[in-house]
């Protein structure tokens, strides 16, 4: 009969051993979504929650929103020209700029862009499509998908126009990133207002896009 050997390691080799593989077993990390001020929010991925026991995430398995995503937690506050009109929702802590009537808030991918405009008509699907979608053609780089119609907001009815297009180069990066627009156009007593929202093509800001559109309310006209 042969006999079997036993062969012993030593215990340093064990020890190693072990510290090499626990160090393979975790990773993952958050990397930041929003910009100038605003909170980042972090989530644990499918893969991560079914690795951990009984369904929970796995230690050191968090990682962030897609880019784009507007946080959970974000708080938002009330924004009213200098000569009144109207009143609209903002995240708190994006950037703010301004070009005459124009504002602007910008939280890195995010923007929303706020257009008092005068027009005596109102604003139809009709004269959006043809006025508005050819003007965008021309100025905004990689337009395309426009679709025009009318939804209900709190503060009315509204001409709703969505497309695509590509963002400015980053001023470090270069980089260009493909952006999905909300344009509301929204009108009363003689007084437009064009509410434009956008962000990545795929961010997931479905509620807070509602949440602004709808907080739009006119004031004193």
């Amino acid at each position: 009969m042969t006999k079997r050997r036993t062969l012993l390691l030593p215990a340093a080799a064990v020890v190693v051993a072990a510290a090499t593989a626990g160090c393979g077993s975790s990773g993952g990390s958050a990397k930041p979504a929003g910009s100038t001020g605003a909170p980042v929010g972090t989530v644990t991925s499918a893969a991560s929650a079914s690795a951990g026991d009984g369904g929970g995430p796995a230690p050191g398995t968090a990682e962030s929103n897609p880019a784009g995503d507007i946080p959970d937690n974000q708080v938002y506050i009330d924004f009213r020209p200098a000569n009144g009109g109207f009143t609209v929702k903002v995240p708190e802590g994006w950037a703010r700029t301004g070009s005459g009537a124009v504002t602007v808030f910008t939280d890195k991918l995010n923007r929303i862009t706020i257009a008092p405009v005068t027009a005596s008509i109102a604003p139809t699907p009709g004269s959006v499509s043809s006025t508005v979608v050819p003007a965008l053609r021309k100025s905004v780089p990689g337009f395309a998908s426009p679709k025009v119609t009318t939804v209900s907001r709190k503060g009315g009815q509204v001409v709703l126009l969505t497309y695509q297009g590509d963002s400015a180069p980053d001023p470090v990066t270069g980089k260009v990133v493909r952006d999905a627009f909300e344009r509301y156009a929204f009108h009363r007593g003689g007084h437009e207002v064009d509410l434009t929202l956008s962000g990545p093509v795929g961010a997931d800001n479905v509620d807070p896009w509602r949440l602004v559109s709808d907080s739009f309310t006119w004031q004193g006209r």
